[in-house]
C-alpha cells in the first residue's frame, strides 16, 4: 500500500529502491537478501550495485511518501518516533481481507505466484536440459505478456 511516513521525533535516514530495479534486489518473498545496503557483500550479491538509490533525512516534522512496491529501509540516526499512514487505492477486492496492515500482496498477485510455484513443480517431472529450456521460454512469455511497455 502506499505510505507515509511522519518523523515526529528524532532522525531517520531512508532508502529507496523502484520496483523497476527488483531483479537487482535479491528477494526472497518480500524482503532483500542484502541486509547491509551501505556496504553490499558484491562478491554474493553483484547485481545490487545496479539498482539505484534514493536517500533521504528525515528529521523531526518531516514527512516522506512511500509509493507501494516501492522496497525501502530505514535507519534510526537518533531515538525517535515515528509514525507511518498506510492507505488503499486499489479496489477493496484487490486485497486479502484478512491483511489488516498490508503486508500480503494483493489477491491476484498471490494466486499468480501460487500457479507459477505450480508450474515450476510440474516443469521439475522433467530432465533438466528440458526444465531449463521451457523454464526459459515461460520467462519469455511472462516478459511478453505481462511486463508493461509503459516503463521501459
Amino acid at each position: 500500500m502506499d505510505n507515509i511516513l511522519i518523523q515526529v521525533t528524532g532522525k531517520k535516514r531512508v532508502v529507496l529502491f523502484s520496483p523497476r530495479d527488483a531483479q537487482y534486489l535479491y528477494l526472497s518473498g518480500t524482503k532483500s537478501e542484502v541486509l547491509n545496503i551501505d556496504n553490499p557483500d558484491l562478491a554474493k550479491y553483484p547485481l545490487f550495485s545496479q539498482a539505484r538509490r534514493y536517500e533521504c533525512s528525515l528529521k523531526a516534522g518531516d514527512v516522506l511518501f512511500i509509493p507501494a512496491l516501492w522496497f525501502h529501509n530505514v535507519i534510526s540516526e537518533e531515538f525517535g518516533v515515528g509514525v507511518n499512514v498506510f492507505w488503499k487505492h486499489l479496489p477493496s477486492e484487490c486485497y486479502d481481507k484478512t491483511d489488516t496492515y498490508g503486508n500480503k500482496d494483493p489477491t491476484a498477485a498471490s494466486r499468480a505466484a501460487q500457479i507459477l510455484d505450480r508450474a515450476i513443480k510440474t516443469l521439475a517431472e522433467l530432465p533438466e536440459e528440458y526444465q531449463d529450456f521451457y523454464a526459459r521460454r515461460m520467462v519469455l512469455h511472462i516478459q511478453d505478456k505481462a511486463y508493461s511497455k509503459n516503463f521501459e
